[in-house]
């Protein structure tokens, strides 16, 4: 696991075991806030261990910025923490995020001490916290996930983006317009930093660049799919290449290729899924206007 240190009291924690995920410290006059964990539970430990021993703090809240295990499953590790998520966040990991424990249990003994914890304190918009003198605003921002915020600390200005920033925009488990209106809407404030959920910590000068860049990504991976269906291409997923829509495959040490077929695999599915309703909807139509259709009886 790597530590690196944005300000005398703002630590970011970037996993070696799993894709590069993160998870931040931020130390108050309240102790330390956790902002998401990380997935296997030796490396949200170290976490604690640090804090604790390193830092001579305890971690007394955890933000859970989405209900997904690589940013929650060590949200346990923490007793007494009170946690803090959206709405949507508590409610998914009551539902998913059960279940998907219990399939990571079923296939890793590692996961056997992790327990699923629910957020105590939810919000469904925005929600403002001063937790020992520091400032922490909370805002939805759907789109990599129903539930997913961006957490902004707003004296430093200092933007935990969570998976709402990426090495590429990855919205699979979520919504491609909401998506595109999020990161939209990041580009009506300036930040100090920006920490993705994976990767490497965006800098100012960098961060109107990042957020343009991946608002064309999903321009162009829209238009590349839209060109793809029409012409009633196969493969789809092998033809929009990362290159295309402006980024690169080296990142995420590569992973990112993956995310990107998912990503057009999603969006097909979307495309055929609406082209499908609306030809039903036709037919329907066509259906209750035709001689077939059953004719009220006069009384």
């Amino acid at each position: 696991m790597q530590r690196e240190r944005i300000t005398d009291h703002i630590f970011v924690f970037r996993s070696d075991q799993y894709a590069q995920v993160t998870a931040g410290v931020v130390l108050t006059d309240d102790g330390a806030v956790l902002i998401d964990t990380l997935l296997y539970p030796e490396e949200t430990m170290l976490i604690r261990r640090y804090v604790e021993e390193g830092l001579g703090s305890r971690v007394n809240y955890v933000i859970n910025t989405h209900f997904h295990a690589d940013h929650t499953t060590g949200t346990c590790f923490f007793p007494g923490a009170r946690v803090i998520s959206h709405q949507k966040c508590r409610e998914m990991l009551d539902t998913r995020g059960r279940e998907s424990l219990r399939q990571m249990k079923a296939n890793a003994g590692e996961f056997d001490p992790v327990e699923l914890i629910l957020p105590e304190i939810t919000f469904d918009d925005e929600m403002a916290l001063d937790i020992g003198g520091t400032n922490f605003k909370l805002r939805a921002s759907p789109g990599h996930s129903q539930d997913s915020i961006v957490c902004l600390l707003e004296e430093e200005e200092v933007l935990f983006a969570a998976d709402t920033v990426m090495p590429i925009p990855y919205f699979v488990d979520g919504d491609f317009a909401e998506f595109r209106e999020s990161l939209t809407r990041l580009l009506e404030r300036d930040y100090e930093n920006i920490v993705q959920g994976h990767g490497e910590i965006i800098l100012r000068g960098e961060v109107p660049e990042k957020i343009t860049s991946d608002i064309e990504y999903l321009r162009r991976l829209d238009e590349a799919v839209k060109v793809a269906l029409e012409k009633g291409l196969e493969d789809i997923e092998n033809r929009v290449s990362l290159a295309e829509c402006g980024k690169s495959h080296v990142l995420l040490n590569g992973i990112v290729q993956q995310l990107h077929q998912q990503n057009i695999r999603a969006l097909v599915n979307e495309y055929r899924d609406d082209r499908q309703t609306a030809h039903d909807a036709r037919s329907r139509d066509e259906f209750e206007r035709s001689d077939a259709w059953p004719q009220k009886k006069l009384i």
